[in-house]
């Protein structure tokens, strides 16, 4: 099977992850059957659909008429024959016990046609032991959305012992087409990969409580604020549901052996059915307190970097293991937990050697086999990192990448699309050394700038990642560096056009102003947002953009915190030029090659004198004279001269 022959998709069970389920495969345009085993569960779940595509639409993000076209394709049955019988593609999505899945699949296995694929939501099960109740287990994979499947970009895509290649190639496919990120996950193991990392680490949380090693409020601190995690440990732990991380690590326990106990203090919570914000109480009180109240300042190193060597420790075991690699590892985390940097990387950072000693540390003092240091790190610390270890002396860029498409055009890819290519530290610093390298590049006349995916140029600062830093001290550094950062692009002595694909916003949209041109996509949105956050932009947005739309249209833009069309911006003569989605990659490319094919020698000085005169006309006009009389001497001269007669094109050389 392909791709393109699949029509119909059966969503079984209409709870929250299902109706989420059929509401993406809805909205990519496939029939979808969304089936339950009572009509009021199904109704429920169906309007629920309604009730999303209708918010969808209220925001702009959606038109009215999809949302009504992407209602139209969903039917509700409680009948498994009628909801499976026509059936290209099953999504399971019932609740995650072992027998409840399988009589599911003995019920759909009567009436699916022999073609179809089927898949489990499940977030920790066995595909294996799952498929087996099936007549077609080479035809069996796991598909693990996210909550909700509707706004979360990861599915990970889950290999059983007997899932044929041909299976999960189309299930990845599938994925993309429902506008989502698979990640493959290579053999079958309890927790995929984000589970089997944040679930040690929410129950390491729970035994450094169990043991007095340290607070809730220490521990949440350190992840939330010292780590830049999206949310505390025990926060977490609450809006996952405590129930649901100890089923996790039962399963796991049984499977993978006593590693994955659950700590007493998750056990504590368990049975006093304080599991998390459902229940109204977890660690934190959302009934009668204030719910998850983080102290910012009470953070530590050592929980720090033992919470960091258990997550490690893990990551050892999936890539020693052969589940997954490092870098989808990292990928699959960040789209699905929301970290700013994925697992591998952060242990990288941290140090291999230090975690391997921090573990066996740990394990002298305590005695339990979680402590134990996997195959996998310490093969990783030998080499390195689990990245590897920078051996030929080359530059090692994380947060971007540099590429040359030809033509002379050096490009650089603002690399997080996890994270929207929002902008941290790391991708000032490296930035700042790519634009560096390229200048002293000979073979390269002009700079792309462009953002990973089609959903974001970049959406701005990290947030998340500059959440601990609350010295004005630190944040005043912070604005002067990417000031300073964004800056070079304006001194740069080649032209530098910003590609502008999907959001251009904050810290991304100031980026985009430090460069010379501006080609967007028609679906891209551009804007400072940060008077919604009561903060202004602070790497030099207030002062670029006035000197580029005009002092009213900057206060506009700025003081409403909107997001704006590219077409609107092209009128307020920010951005250069508009373009069809589907033409953008062709013709970023192409402007910036016209731009490199021109005089070099020109280009730069034309961009000193423009850029001095911004500051001081008169010293503008000064460099605007004696640049005019240098290019007299140039070979330049002389081609572009040649050229012009002979209704030729020039062939600069730069001399």
């Amino acid at each position: 099977m392909e791709i393109d022959d699949i029509e119909t998709i059966a969503v079984l069970g209409a709870g929250n992850m299902g109706h989420g389920i059929a509401e993406v495969a809805a909205l990519s345009g496939y029939t979808v059957n969304l089936r339950d085993i009572k009509e009021e569960f199904v109704q429920d779940g169906y309007e629920q659909i309604e009730w999303s595509l209708e918010k969808l639409a209220e925001k702009d993000q959606i038109t009215d008429e999809k949302a009504e076209d992407a209602l139209d394709n969903v039917t509700p049955y409680v009948d498994v024959e009628e909801a499976v019988g026509d059936a290209d593609f099953v999504i399971e999505a019932v609740p995650e016990q072992m027998d409840i899945k399988q009589d599911v699949y003995s019920d759909v296995e009567e009436h699916l046609p022999e073609h179809a694929i089927v898949t489990s939501n499940t977030s920790s099960l066995s595909i294996t032991d799952l498929s087996e109740v099936t007549e077609r287990p080479e035809q069996f994979a796991g598909m693990h959305f996210f909550n909700p499947p509707v706004r979360m970009q990861l599915v990970e895509v889950i290999s059983g012992e007997h899932t044929d290649e041909e299976t999960l190639a189309v299930t990845e496919a599938l994925a993309e087409d429902f506008d989502k990120t698979p990640v493959r996950v290579r053999k079958d193991s309890p927790g995929f990969i984000v589970n089997r990392i944040l679930v040690p680490l929410m129950n390491e949380a729970c035994w450094m409580v169990s043991e007095d090693a340290a607070t809730v409020e220490e521990i949440d601190s350190t992840t939330k604020f010292d780590m830049g995690l999206p949310m505390g440990s025990f926060e977490l732990g609450d809006q996952v549901g405590h129930d649901v991380t100890y089923h996790v690590l039962e399963y796991m326990n049984d499977v993978l052996g006593e590693a994955y106990e659950p700590a007493p203090f998750l056990e504590e919570l368990i049975e006093e059915e304080r599991y998390g914000k459902k229940s109204g109480e977890g660690v934190y009180d959302y009934e009668d307190g204030d719910g998850a109240d983080v102290p910012t300042d009470a953070g530590s190193e050592a929980i720090a970097n033992r919470l960091i060597a258990v997550m490690a420790n893990e990551v050892g075991n999936l890539v020693g293991n052969d589940v997954a690699d490092p870098a989808d590892i990292d990928e699959a985390v960040m789209l699905g937990a929301g970290f700013p940097d994925g697992p591998a990387k952060i242990a990288d950072e941290t140090g291999l050697d230090t975690l391997v000693e921090t573990l066996e540390e740990l394990a002298d003092e305590v005695d339990h086999p979680r402590f134990e240091v996997s195959d996998g790190l310490r093969a990783a610390a030998d080499e390195g990192g689990f990245h590897g270890g920078d051996d030929d002396g080359g530059v090692d860029f994380t947060n971007i990448e540099i590429t040359y498409p030809g033509d002379m055009v050096g490009q650089i890819v603002l690399d997080r699309e996890a994270r929207m290519n929002t902008i941290n530290e790391d991708l000032l610093d490296e930035l700042s050394e790519a634009i560096d390298l390229l200048e002293d590049d000979d073979e390269v006349r002009a700079l792309l700038i462009t953002g990973a995916g089609d959903r974001a140029f970049s959406a701005g600062a990290d947030v998340t990642s500059m959440a601990g830093s609350a010295d004005p001290l630190d944040a005043i550094d912070l604005s002067r560096k990417g000031q300073s950062t964004f800056g070079k692009l304006e001194e740069c002595d080649m032209p530098v056009v910003a590609g502008i694909d999907g959001f251009a916003l904050g810290g991304g949209f100031e980026l985009a102003l430090c460069c010379d041109f501006r080609i967007a996509s028609e679906r891209s949105e551009l804007g400072t947002p940060e008077h919604n956050l009561g903060l202004l932009p602070g790497w030099g947005g207030t002062q670029r953009l006035m000197r580029i739309a005009g002092f009213g249209r900057a206060k506009e833009v700025v003081f409403t915190a909107e997001r704006f069309d590219p077409e609107t911006m092209y009128d307020y003569d920010v951005v250069t030029e508009v373009v069809d989605n589907e033409d953008f990659e062709e013709r970023a490319h192409e402007f910036a090659a016209d731009l490199a094919a021109g005089p070099p020698i020109s280009q730069r000085l034309t961009k000193r004198a423009m850029l001095r005169g911004w500051e001081d006309i008169d010293a503008g006009l000064e460099i605007e004279a004696q640049a005019f009389g240098h290019l007299m001497e140039t070979d330049d001269l002389m081609e572009g001269i040649t050229a012009f007669m002979g209704d030729g094109e020039p062939e600069f050389e730069g001399k």
